[in-house]
């Protein structure tokens, strides 16, 4: 088995929110709450859940959009939060991130070929003339023609124009991308294309993915690993054929029988939560889910349960399993 690339230990991420009265006392909002994982080389972890959970903020967390208010990352065993200046900057080159909207994460005024050859202008890499043939190289790579070079973002479709955000992601040589819902803005058919050249491109440089979205389907098609965040946390974490075909958590149920059923003979249990999620800024003493959870009990409006392994590849954060 590889080594974990990446490791995040105990992150969280608060936010002051400002009261909308005079003399009233700022909110904290907890985004990313008391966070656990790794990352093995060369895979794809999964992290799904609702508008809200903190995924986007733990996405940016990770690249150091976003500085973590606690816990700690490691990139090859060495923490990176908190770095700066150039040590900063040696770490973004192998930590990329490509965002939800591939239109306003690409400068209008700038062409093609102007924006894939910029981070390597940023990072000293190559002369000219290799730097423009980098770029015909990745236009390649990524599905389109090398006459684009010279054309601008609003010239293309969003599928080419996310395939224009994938070429820049790559044009540093990256070990880790974290794809922040990369296909949420594309049309289906589309969507198949763009996640087909994340998989080859994959096989072909050994990247390695933390793919945040909230389509079921896509994180199953494309993810190795699973996280199932809720509210900040994770709940549940593991293989994502364990988790399909077996959910533990009573929100991962919830969630996966919301997806419709393959074969309309498919008889498919469902499973629903009572009442609305709690506000991120007055979340309940225990678990984050006991307000809505039909096996709610009274250490579940006490304590917050860990994430503990239930068997090699599965972890849940339950009480209902820590027996």
């Amino acid at each position: 088995m590889n080594n974990p690339v990446l490791k995040v230990e105990n992150l969280s991420k608060t936010f002051k929110i400002k009261g909308t009265k005079l003399f009233e006392k700022p909110k904290i909002l907890k985004a990313v709450n008391d966070v656990s994982f790794e990352v093995i080389e060369g895979e794809t972890l999964g992290v799904i859940g609702e508008s809200g959970c903190g995924k986007t903020t733990l996405g940016k967390c990770i690249i150091q959009l976003h500085n973590p208010s606690s816990g700690e990352i490691l990139y090859n065993d060495k923490k990176i939060n908190g770095l700066k200046n150039s040590d900063l900057k040696n770490v973004r080159k192998d930590i990329q991130i490509i965002f939800q909207d591939p239109y306003s994460s690409l400068d209008p005024r700038k062409t093609v070929g102007a924006i894939i050859e910029e981070p390597m202008i940023i990072h000293n890499i190559g002369t000219p003339v290799e730097r423009k043939q980098k770029v015909i190289e990745l236009l390649k790579e990524v599905g389109l023609d090398t006459f684009h070079v010279n054309r601008y973002p609003h010239e293309f479709s969003g599928g080419q124009r996310q395939r224009i955000n994938v070429a820049r992601a790559l044009a540093l040589n990256p070990k880790v991308i974290v794809c922040d819902e990369p296909v949420s803005a594309l049309d289906v058919s589309v969507q198949a294309q763009v996640l087909n050249l994340f998989k080859n491109l994959q096989k072909k440089f050994n990247l390695t993915y933390i793919f945040i979205s909230h389509d079921l389907s896509v994180v199953k098609y494309i993810s190795d690993r699973i996280a199932i965040m809720y509210l900040g946390k994770i709940i549940e974490l593991g293989d994502s054929k364990n988790i399909y075909k077996d959910p533990k958590h009573p929100y991962t149920k919830a969630l996966f029988s919301a997806i419709p059923p393959e074969s309309p003979f498919e008889n498919k249990e469902k499973f629903e939560l009572i009442g609305d999620i709690p506000s991120p800024l007055n979340l309940p003493k225990g678990c984050p889910l006991s307000t809505r959870c039909p096996y709610c009990m009274d250490i579940c409006r006490q304590k917050m349960p860990e994430l503990k392994k239930i068997d090699k590849k599965h972890e849940v954060a339950c009480f209902l399993y820590n027996q």
